[in-house]
């Protein structure tokens, strides 16, 4: 399929001398430009409460360009995306100037704010008349807890309709990520064993070796629990587990996804472990622990690493664990699903194999930071005697596509200038997904430390039991 540039239209960032437009946001808008698939038309105004001034934001634009984008940086491409640059200042006047601006047509509004900013800013888009042919793209967290999700819901749909509302979730636009639905639904062989019958359990960890980069102030409102577990691991994890849409288009499948979430059952304390970092080593380099970062509290109990154990209510999956953990300053960044297949149900092997077990089949999805699946099977090893080993299949988007998946936020800010919300989520998910946590953060489990470098405290390996955490070879 050949992609085509959206209609045309202009693009608002509120906030664009913020950390997410500078790594994430221009240099995408600058990719998709060099691809041609910025509509032929329309301005990218850039908005933000420190005064940048025209030739600032210039500057910051082509500076995050050549620090972040996959590109290098080509000078005919640049004059192209320069004569779009427009900055106005964020407050009453820079508003004005931007109505003005955008008189005519449609726009993506793309609100790159800390959360607390987000109400006002829907009143000062309805106040100016930048409501009507707006696409308003919000990124999370989506409120605090689901009280606050809630109240967010009314203040933005006093004001603009769903169907105007794009709630991005970066890893939704990952290419594993969306493989997700290719592979079970267009391959009959694992569409037909993807339930209790054929499943012993699965993993998800979505792990970083990083730490809070700074942001001591925002963390500690948040941890890793609504950081992470209540939007990225549950996107993947619905994505894993829904039923097959009647067809593939946006609703279709975001009514499954809403169905999915609805029978999965609430976190529970006791079957949620959190930790907290200390200091460590992570690729031989000393780095401190969490209460050591700027702008954490001394005593502080946010939790940067969670791992929990999930049931979900429906046929295909009852009985069937999911465990899950995600964590900052663990030994590797990496996400990964591990699926474990059950055993088979005779160790015909027993006298002939070391051990005299046979390892499960497994398959391995590698969202990053190398993009592909692994599936482990049972082979003959070359020889007389009948001896058994492990044995894999590999794809590798980089090997069988010849080139590194496109960077998320190219995809979904194509998808939102589209129109398309197939990628992006729904009220009611976002709801149904803060249910799920909620007594987890009503009544939060101790805090164990666990030092930099590792894979979390020994705590989440007791969760588990009698598996193990897996994760492929690096």
């Amino acid at each position: 399929m050949t992609l085509t540039a959206p209609p045309e239209q202009d693009i608002i960032i509120l906030g664009v001398s913020g950390d997410l437009a500078r790594r994430k946001l221009l240099p995408s808008l600058y990719n998709l430009v060099a691809q041609d698939l910025l509509p032929s038309a329309g301005k990218i105004i850039g908005m933000s409460r420190t005064n940048l001034g025209q030739e600032g934001f210039i500057n910051l634009a082509r500076e995050a360009i050549n620090e972040f984008s996959r590109n290098d940086l080509d000078e005919s491409v640049w004059d192209s995306f320069k004569s779009r640059l427009i900055f106005f200042p964020l407050n009453a006047t820079g508003y004005a100037l931007a109505k003005e601006c955008c008189e005519e047509g449609e726009r993506v509004v793309y609100l790159s704010v800390p959360p607390w900013a987000v109400p006002g800013i829907i009143v000062d888009l309805h106040n100016v008349g930048l409501v009507e042919g707006t696409r308003l793209i919000l990124e999370k967290p989506f409120g605090n807890d689901l009280t606050s999700a809630v109240e967010l819901e009314r203040i933005l749909h006093k004001v603009f309709d769903e169907s105007q509302i794009f709630r991005i979730d970066h890893y939704l636009g990952k290419e594993t990520v969306q493989n997700i639905l290719a592979f079970r639904f267009a391959n009959s062989m694992f569409e037909r064993v993807w339930n209790r019958d054929a499943i012993q359990h699965v993993q998800i960890t979505m792990a970083e070796s990083m730490g809070i980069e700074g942001r001591g102030n925002f963390y500690e409102g948040v941890g890793a629990l609504r950081d992470v577990v209540q939007n990225h691991v549950f996107q993947i994890l619905s994505l894993l587990t829904m039923e097959p849409p009647s067809k593939m288009t946006s609703e279709d499948i975001r009514n499954e996804k809403e169905k999915l979430f609805y029978t999965v059952q609430a976190l529970q304390p006791a079957s949620t472990v959190r930790g907290q970092y200390s200091a460590g080593n992570i690729d031989g380099e000393r780095v401190p622990g969490y209460i050591e970062e700027e702008g954490v509290e001394a005593n502080s109990t946010t939790e940067t690493f969670v791992a929990t154990k999930l049931m979900i209510d429906n046929w295909r999956w009852a009985g069937v664990p999911f465990y899950l953990r995600t964590g900052k300053r663990l030994a590797r960044r990496t996400t990964e699903i591990v699926i474990t297949f059950k055993e088979v149900p005779l160790y015909l092997f027993e006298d002939i194999c070391p051990g005299g077990e046979i390892e499960p089949n497994r398959l391995f999805i590698h969202v990053q930071p190398d993009e592909g699946m692994v599936f482990t099977f049972q082979a003959k090893q070359p020889g007389p005697d009948m001896r058994i080993q492990e044995v894999s299949m590999d794809f590798s988007y980089r090997d069988s596509f010849g080139k590194d998946p496109a960077e998320a936020y190219e995809w979904l800010l194509l998808d939102a200038m589209e129109g398309d919300r197939t990628l992006f989520l729904r009220a009611d998910s976002v709801l149904q997904s803060w249910r799920i946590v909620q007594p987890a953060l009503d009544n939060p489990s101790p805090i164990h430390t666990y030092p930099a470098g590792t894979w979390g405290p020994p705590e989440a390996d007791d969760l588990i039991k009698p598996y193990v955490w897996l994760l492929d070879e690096p």
